[in-house]
């Protein structure tokens, strides 16, 4: 098979020389995992039936690629550790054993709130609560302020864009951007989840509603969700052609003390069935995201593990 050697300048936790190796995009990882009914959705202007990149049965196979410039983040509420193994979530279990799994990553707090904030601004800036943006008006550095209107947030079951008021099955506090006062666009790039995905931009954050969560509904129902919602992101132009990362991971876990909560990351550089057992927190994601990004290390991320290496980024 042909290749071409591609050079990217990178972060400082990044920086390297990697061949960009093409191979066919294949729908397999559907018929492994039941998910013929998702395999040929398209993804909208982003998916491409001609692009090539990982094949579909192994989206996590270890290969060697240049930078990647999109990440996705879902985000999901309150199980935590205790979905591993469990056989009401057949499809996350079947993701992390087809990708990588953090097995020691710990959220920041409880309730839901801090983490959302710790998650993206490098801390919780002293909120213990779920209260609404009204009263918890942020003026901070944050991922969203950083990429300057690259980014996109999904919030499903939102009225309106930016909406910070919580009704129906939409929670303002699992959409963090809401409450950040010194973000632009938030009302152009913070919208309610539909499809076409439109995964264009350097940063992608998806907050399902809080029954697909898994907040308020049966694990089975959120793991039904993904297995309807990852086939889309992996059949996008950016999957195929191995410049996008998706990390899964939750808010908190079950109010134990631990707050264990797993993480799975996929991304066609990541070995199938890879384990992680590095201490990791929320800031690690923030860190990791913020390294392939380009962007400065804010608050808690600046001090956190990196996930890159670990996980083959």
């Amino acid at each position: 098979m042909p290749f071409t050697r591609r050079r990217a300048t990178r972060h400082p936790d990044v920086a390297r020389t990697t061949l960009f190796r093409h191979s066919p995009w294949v729908a397999a990882l559907i018929a492994a995992l039941g998910l013929s009914s998702f395999a040929s959705t398209p993804v909208g202007a982003t998916a491409s039936p001609h692009a090539t990149g990982s094949s579909a049965s192994a989206p996590c196979t270890g290969a060697k690629v240049g930078a990647y410039s999109h990440v996705v983040w879902i985000v999901l509420e309150n199980v935590g550790y205790s979905v591993v193994g469990s056989p009401s979530a057949p499809y996350v279990n079947a993701l992390a054993s087809t990708c990588a799994l953090a097995t020691n990553d710990v959220a920041i707090s409880h309730p839901s709130l801090p983490n959302y904030i710790a998650l993206t601004s490098g801390s919780t800036q002293g909120i213990v609560d779920d209260n609404e943006p009204s009263s918890h008006p942020l003026n901070v550095a944050n991922i969203f302020s950083e990429l300057k209107g690259n980014w996109r947030a999904y919030a499903e079951s939102m009225p309106s864009p930016c909406d910070k008021v919580t009704s129906g099955q939409y929670a303002a506090r699992h959409n963090p951007v809401v409450y950040y006062t010194n973000v632009a666009n938030c009302a152009r790039n913070d919208v309610s989840l539909s499809t076409p995905l439109n995964l264009s931009a350097a940063f992608t954050m998806i907050s399902p509603n809080v029954c697909n969560d898994m907040h308020s509904c049966p694990v089975a129902i959120g793991d039904a969700w993904l297995k309807k919602f990852v086939p889309l992101i992996l059949a996008s132009r950016q999957y195929q052609t191995r410049s996008l990362a998706l990390f899964l991971t939750f808010d908190e876990n079950d109010q134990s003390s631990s707050n264990r909560v797993p993480t799975i990351v996929i991304a066609p550089s990541v070995p199938r069935g890879l384990r992680v057992g590095q201490a990791l927190t929320h800031y690690s994601l923030l860190r990791t995201t913020e390294a392939l990004l380009h962007l400065p290390f804010l608050g808690g991320a600046r001090s956190a593990s990196s996930m890159l290496t670990s996980f083959h980024l």
